[in-house]
């Protein structure tokens, strides 16, 4: 049902096709990638006053101190975690707008996305359903927490950074399995990919990024 809504002017495809050349010239190189944030319509993932910069490369603002990744960020994070291999159960922490889960779901067999604030659990749930993305489950709870109910996940992408890798996340890995994630405080943060092992995990980091914190307790 995605294709459906292409949009015009602002959202045209011409003008996604503009971000799209962007993303590659920055370094994202999956073309199943490229091509979930091609189709993914970000417009219906902002509010309709800031509908015509919806395919521009910045995060913007979502209400509640949130805001929606930048689409580098969210190809960054979606190409590093599947870049080992296909995934089939991934966990995301931190629905926030459900752009991010958008992008994600197609390229697995199913998400599971926990969000703390309601409001932003409801719009995206509902926004879910407009696209027709039925491998999606949301629930909404501390991110900090997770789903252990489904756990162990093949991998973990969390959209607010801690200040250090949570061992509650890493605890619902499968040995093998990945997690991309900010961690840092507000002054400096790092993206970094974590791979679950027999006796622990392994940790490289891949960028410099901002996020907003990961906050505990529900709203």
């Amino acid at each position: 049902m995605i294709s459906v809504h292409r949009g015009i002017g602002m959202t045209s495809q011409r003008t996604r096709e503009r971000l799209i050349e962007r993303l590659k010239a920055e370094g994202i190189r999956d073309p199943r990638v490229l091509d979930r944030i091609r189709n993914t319509p970000r417009h219906l993932f902002v509010d309709e006053a800031l509908a015509s910069r919806a395919y521009e490369d910045t995060a913007l603002p979502i209400g509640h101190n949130q805001t929606i990744s930048q689409p580098y960020i969210v190809a960054r994070m979606t190409e590093a975690l599947l870049e080992a291999g296909p995934l089939e159960n991934v966990l995301e922490v931190g629905t926030g707008s459900g752009y991010q889960t958008a992008v994600l779901a197609p390229l697995v067999r199913r998400v599971y996305t926990v969000e703390r604030i309601q409001a932003l659990h409801e719009l995206a749930r509902s926004r879910f359903r407009t696209i027709g993305l039925r491998n999606i489950r949301t629930r909404h709870v501390d991110g900090g927490m997770g789903w252990p109910e489904y756990a162990p996940f093949d991998g973990i992408i969390v959209t607010a950074a801690p200040e250090g890798i949570p061992r509650a996340l890493v605890n619902q890995l499968r040995v093998g399995g990945r997690m991309v994630l900010p961690i840092g405080d507000n002054s400096l943060q790092a993206l970094v990919r974590v791979t679950k092992t027999e006796d622990g995990y392994d940790s490289e980091v891949l960028e410099q990024v901002a996020f907003v914190p990961m906050l505990s307790g529900v709203t």
